[in-house]
């Protein structure tokens, strides 16, 4: 038998993965091998108690890189859930400049299409904007059809976190790069049959503000 949703809503919590030891400098793409910092493993117990203290976590989804599986870990232990990989949730696949520097990156020409006009840009050799957000778009569709009423945490990245905040306030793609995700903020946006409502971006403190009220 199906369980009947708890609310109208599905309230998603959008983390991004905690800071790495690239986080700032290089490119990180799909890297394989990178792992939280000690400070981005910190910034992870922090957001797990946040979340923790809101209560009700139905499920935690993670992309299938090492640095948010590491970030969702204590955020299921305290929910007492299994962390649950969804490939959609992955990072941009960044192609040749996965791994360069960003002080490098931004001396490219192309770099001003990737700020100014991210929907008509591709990364040689990997996706393009577009293409990740509708990715993303299903995942989170995908997810709140096994979860409707629920509480759910999906851990991502910046950029497709972006992505997925930009579509649910209506804003084109090309002004995606105006939002500011930070490591192991949490963007919460409620789901129903009236379209979402974005309750909050980018918070890095007390999210109490999100329950019943």
């Amino acid at each position: 038998m199906a369980r009947r949703p708890t609310s109208p809503f599905t309230l998603v919590l959008l983390v991004r993965h905690g800071t790495t030891p690239t986080t700032g400098a290089k490119l990180p793409g799909r890297s394989p091998g990178l792992h939280l910092s000690d400070t981005g493993r910190e910034q992870a117990e922090s957001v797990a108690e946040r979340i923790d203290a809101l209560g009700g976590v139905g499920a935690v989804y993670a992309s299938p890189l090492e640095r948010t599986r590491e970030t969702a870990a204590p955020i299921a232990r305290r929910a007492k859930k299994r962390v649950r990989v969804n490939r959609d949730l992955v990072d941009l696949d960044t192609g040749e400049w996965t791994g360069r520097r960003l002080s490098d990156l931004r001396r490219r020409k192309e770099w001003g299409h990737v700020q100014r006009n991210p929907s008509g840009f591709r990364f040689p050799g990997g996706e393009s904007f577009v293409e990740m957000q509708a990715r993303m778009l299903a995942a989170i569709e995908s997810i709140i059809a096994h979860h409707r009423g629920e509480v759910v945490v999906a851990v991502s990245h910046a950029d497709p976190i972006r992505a997925v905040v930009a579509h649910a306030l209506g804003t084109h793609l090309d002004l995606f790069q105006r939002l500011v995700v930070s490591p192991c903020s949490v963007s919460a946006i409620a789901y129903s049959g009236g379209g979402p409502m974005v309750l909050a971006v980018n918070s890095t403190s007390d999210l109490g503000a999100l329950g019943p009220s």
